[in-house]
């Protein structure tokens, strides 16, 4: 029951006189000629969206993007089309569901699926000759807009800079599911850097073959893998961040954060699977030894089927188990030194190693491996928060020292091999700013939402260097009014004190503020409601 504030409550923003509202654009079918996308509008994903013919798709910093949950609303940028989406520390691009506050879920939309052609290991059964790829998730048409690899190991799917990617992840059937981000056959000439992936329904990542590098990747509560590998991807990996939460697994399967296989049948078709990864951490479910977490969690990393992935420099924090190499090719080829993992740390480990191989073998083998009974040996900031998790190492942290690039794999110029630090971080945190670990409560606010609610008048819009916010109160109450960004940021807190009853008025100045979409927020104890502004600049 509404008593205390009724929102005749209006902002006045003095700059234009037009009252103007940037549109919800629905977005579906086929895109195939250059396109842009811009942060004046909300975008809806409606189906499987497919860019090709040779298309590029160039989306604006501070864009923000939704998943239709009805109609499975996924972005496909085929063999012929690209992606450009280059958002920037303070304007990430943003993909969410569609869904409300309380209503968002793991797979509410599909995700986003990269393809190229760059070489991938499957084969025809007859002939043994190369064929191509059909990614997971049913996307596959008359069209062949579903399929990747070829011989380009240069392959240039276009750039995804500080991007969020969040509730994606549909497993249409056991094996078949797109995931947070899904890689097909993409190459080194394709740019993959500051991506969040969180509250996927499926793997959080997933590289199909291909060839592409990839920098500071977070995977935040996903429910299966967080870093899954497939069919000769050979790509490099360094700075990544990995955060489980024992309310999502996978119960089909097993949750762990690197799964690994050369193919489906563990077969010595190539390329094999030889991606590298260097400066992880990944924070499993259980804060403490003792702390229980659902069994369908396994390991912090799954490495089988003649695999020959190496891991390097990397902190394994808080798993039943810390890892497996599984299956007597997956270890041949750890014996011959073509699967390394060296210079990592296991930290609070319910058991370092999955079997007897590995408990003989990794630590001898692996080079400088760290073990540590209990994961605040490791002296990360606050790993396992649910809301902030900061795994940046805490001043004498043993992780701060201890990196090594001295092992052939390293030797790429990709790898930033000037950093003495294990796992994800230093003394720097590349997360601020872009990151959202709160989304659940973000008000991503579309304009059809805003012009339903009652009592509540914006006008005009868009506004350029100031604004007002005036709101009648009924009677004394506590009133919280911020202004907040795209990514649910507050960029002003304009009130956050008692009021009394009548019009109560505050002038804002945005002079500083840069163009794009904006939220004013106001709560009045148990009411909320959220205003969608254009800042035009």
């Amino acid at each position: 029951m509404r008593k205390l504030i009724q929102f005749c409550a209006f902002i006045s923003i003095i700059a234009m006189s037009a009252n103007t509202f940037a549109a919800d654009v629905p977005v579906s079918g086929n895109i195939t000629a250059n396109t842009t996308w811009t942060k004046d509008n909300i975008y809806l994903l409606t189906g499987f969206v497919y860019v090709k013919s040779g298309a590029t798709l160039t989306i604006e910093a501070g864009t923000l993007i939704k998943g239709d949950k009805p109609s499975k609303g996924t972005l496909i940028i085929t063999r012929t089309g690209k992606i450009s989406a280059a958002g920037t520390e303070c304007e990430p691009i943003v993909f969410t569901s569609n869904q409300p506050i309380g209503d968002r879920a793991p797979g509410d939309w599909g995700g986003i699926i990269l393809l190229g052609d760059a070489p991938i290991n499957i084969k025809d059964s007859a002939s043994g000759l190369p064929i191509d790829g059909i990614i997971e998730g049913g996307v596959d048409n008359a069209s062949f807009d579903g399929r990747y690899g070829g011989t380009n190991a240069g392959s240039n799917s276009g750039t995804m800079q500080y991007v969020r990617i969040e509730y994606p992840g549909i497993a249409f059937v056991l094996n078949n599911e797109i995931n947070g981000l899904t890689f097909g056959g993409v190459g080194t000439g394709t740019t993959i850097d500051h991506i969040q992936v969180s509250f996927s329904g499926d793997d959080s990542y997933e590289w199909f073959g291909g060839t592409v590098n990839c920098k500071n990747l977070i995977a935040f509560k996903g429910t299966d893998d967080d870093f899954d590998t497939d069919f000769g991807y050979s790509g490099h990996c360094q700075f990544l961040l990995a955060v489980r939460d024992t309310a999502y697994y996978d119960a089909a399967g097993a949750s762990n954060t690197f799964e690994s296989d050369n193919n489906a049948t563990g077969s010595s078709a190539t390329p094999l699977t030889s991606s590298v990864f260097s400066n992880v951490t990944t924070i499993g479910p259980k804060s403490t030894v003792s702390f229980p977490a659902p069994s369908y969690f396994k390991r912090g990393a799954h490495i089988r089927r003649n695999s020959t992935q190496s891991i390097y420099n990397t902190i394994f924090m808080g798993w039943p188990i810390g890892e497996f190499i599984d299956g007597t090719s997956t270890k041949a080829n750890y014996t011959a030194g073509t699967l390394e993992l060296k210079n990592n740390v296991w930290a609070g480990c319910s058991r370092n190693h999955e079997a007897a191989f590995d408990s003989a073998n990794v630590p001898l083998m692996g080079n400088s491996n760290t073990f540590y009974a209990a994961a605040t040996e490791a002296m990360l900031a606050d790993p396992f928060n649910a809301t902030a998790p900061n795994a940046i190492p805490s001043a004498g942290s043993p992780v701060l020292m201890g990196a090594s690039f001295s092992a052939a794999n390293l030797s790429s110029s990709f790898f930033d091999n000037t950093v003495t630090f294990r796992g994800a971080f230093g003394t720097t945190n590349w997360m601020t700013c872009w990151t959202n670990f709160d989304s659940e409560n973000t008000p991503y606010t579309s304009v059809n939402e805003i012009s339903n609610l009652n009592n509540i008048k914006v006008y005009p819009n868009p506004f350029t260097n100031k604004f007002v916010v005036n709101v009648n109160a009924t009677e004394t109450t506590n009133l919280n009014i911020s202004l907040v960004d795209i990514s649910g940021r507050i960029i002003k807190q304009i009130m956050n004190d008692a009021v009394s009853a009548g019009l109560n008025t505050y002038s804002i100045n945005t002079e500083n503020l840069q163009g794009g979409i904006y939220f004013v927020k106001i709560q009045s104890n148990n009411e909320a409601t959220t205003l969608k502004m254009v800042c035009n600049k």
